[in-house]
């Protein structure tokens, strides 16, 4: 599923990036890597506040549209 359907609190191992390949990049460079932890911290609107190895970001609804879990 989407990171945007994952409920708030909940670990989360990331199964998929998708997207172009710069987007790929992007977010790998965030620490969005296959098989790395996130944790959905807030979700508002579908923008996200995540917690990805101990720093916390905040991606849009789009961003967050490509990451399977």
């Amino acid at each position: 599923m989407p990171l945007t359907l994952a409920k708030q609190g909940e670990t989360n191992i990331i199964k998929r990036v998708g997207g172009k390949e710069e987007t790929k990049k992007f977010l790998e460079s965030l620490g969005f890597i296959i098989g790395g932890s996130v944790i959905v911290i807030s979700a508002i609107g579908g923008n996200l506040i995540v917690n990805i190895k101990d720093s916390r970001i905040a991606i849009g609804k789009d961003m967050a549209s490509k990451i399977i879990v």
